[in-house]
């Protein structure tokens, strides 16, 4: 018979061994789990971060170019549209512009004190990305203008011969002549 005298107190490590290594194949699996739920929670959240990029996107006002709206403005009373690098001819009073369209006649805009303005302030010659309400011109418009102080005798003149004017929700400025506001998002 074989003599196991030197292998006495050893112990057969067969059976740890594979416990180790089930234990050590469990951990692996339930971590690989949790890094699938975290890229299946950040797909989900992109998808949801497109998803409303698109509906923002799809809400978001029309781009009318400055052409369809200088002549007759009465087909969009009442709606939101966008306008994008339209320069800006002069100023009216304290919180009315002149545009420039491309027929060479202006277009008035009204931007209030609570419209944050990007990109500077706005001055003859620079371009203009804006959203805003079109807005027919009469008496009790004026008379508001005039009454907050916005307007003077001299302006509520030559603003008596606009028919309409958008009344700006957004503005964005750029120097006139280039291309900055076309980040617009």
């Amino acid at each position: 018979m074989a003599d196991n005298a030197s292998r006495r107190g050893a112990t057969n490590l067969g059976v740890p061994l594979m416990i180790l290594a089930f234990a050590t194949i469990a951990g692996f699996l339930y971590w690989l789990n949790g890094q699938a739920s975290n890229e299946l929670d950040m797909r989900q959240a992109y998808a949801d971060s497109v998803a409303a990029a698109e509906e923002e996107e799809a809400n978001r006002p029309p781009v009318i170019s400055a052409a369809r709206i200088q002549m007759d403005a009465s087909p969009f009373e009442g709606d939101d549209i966008r306008l994008e690098q339209v320069p800006v001819a002069s100023t009216l009073g304290t919180q009315g512009y002149w545009l420039q369209m491309p027929n060479g006649n202006p277009f008035l805009i009204s931007v209030s004190p609570d419209v944050q303005v990007e990109g500077g302030e706005i001055e003859t010659g620079n371009d203009v990305w804006l959203t805003g309400r079109v807005t027919a011109v009469n008496d009790s418009v004026l008379n508001a203008w005039t009454e907050a102080g916005t307007i003077g005798d001299g302006d509520r003149l030559a603003a008596e011969f606009a028919t309409h004017f958008i009344e700006v929700l957004q503005l964005r400025v750029a120097p006139g002549g280039n291309d900055e506001g076309q980040s617009e998002g």
